[in-house]
């Protein structure tokens, strides 16, 4: 009979400091917290707990990519409103503005992409491709204290 393999599970909040509107790298801290944890191989289950803000797996590479990505977010869902695509009709006011123009845009970018990634961990490492990297979106315009729970299993 082999010998079963214990499983271990990690569980951390992850402050990350924004600049404003824009993509963070976050793998490499990522990476050091896994490597601190001594589990080798698992899942990571990142969760992002702000409504204003996102997680991302995408291109590490050429950061033209991230500035399009960020220009299609600024065109479907701009600051100045919503369009009721009729071609008389022109954009209105969001409703939700408490915080700013910049309140109700956040809401729905944050929307079209992810609060929660789940990642392999092999290696004591993500297991990302060699153009990959994970990114906070930053979807307001100030700078931010954006808080990620972590939580890894494994062995």
């Amino acid at each position: 009979m082999a010998p079963q393999a214990v499983l271990l599970q990690a569980h951390e909040e992850m402050q990350v400091l924004t600049r404003g509107e824009g993509f963070q790298r976050i793998d490499p801290e990522l990476n050091q917290w896994i490597a601190a944890t001594g589990i080798g191989v698992g899942v990571l289950h990142l969760t992002c707990l702000h409504t204003s803000a996102s997680l991302t797996i995408n291109e590490n590479a050429d950061p033209r990519v991230l500035e399009d990505l960020a220009a299609w977010m600024r065109r479907v869902a701009p600051q100045i409103g919503v369009n009721s695509l009729g071609e008389r009709e022109g954009y209105h006011r969001y409703r939700h503005d408490d915080e700013g123009a910049d309140d109700m845009p956040a809401h729905i970018r944050t929307a079209l992409t992810s609060q929660t990634l789940s990642l392999s961990v092999v290696g004591g490492r993500l297991q990302l491709g060699i153009w990959q990297a994970v990114y906070l979106c930053e979807w307001r315009g100030q700078g931010s204290s954006r808080r990620i729970a972590l939580h890894l299993l494994g062995s």
